[in-house]
């Protein structure tokens, strides 16, 4: 069995409509993925072969392992 090791993130909602849209990998990134979140609502996600960014949009905190990132700073 296979294991991805990719660090996790998480993104918590501090609205309701906080969009997570997942990016695609190679020559041209494309939107491959939305989830919506509501205030309260969290998502645990991670990298993969086929993600290689995220964007946000709403207010959120997301907890890396970098730390703590407040869309609203």
């Amino acid at each position: 069995m296979e294991t991805n090791q990719s660090e996790y993130f998480v993104v918590k909602a501090k609205e309701n409509g906080v969009q997570v849209i997942g990016l695609t990998r190679g020559q041209d990134t494309r939107f491959h993925h939305t989830e919506k979140l509501d205030k309260g609502e969290i998502m645990i996600a991670q990298f993969t072969e086929h993600t290689s960014a995220i964007k946000i949009r709403g207010k959120a905190v997301v907890a890396t392992k970098f730390g703590l990132i407040d869309t609203e700073e």
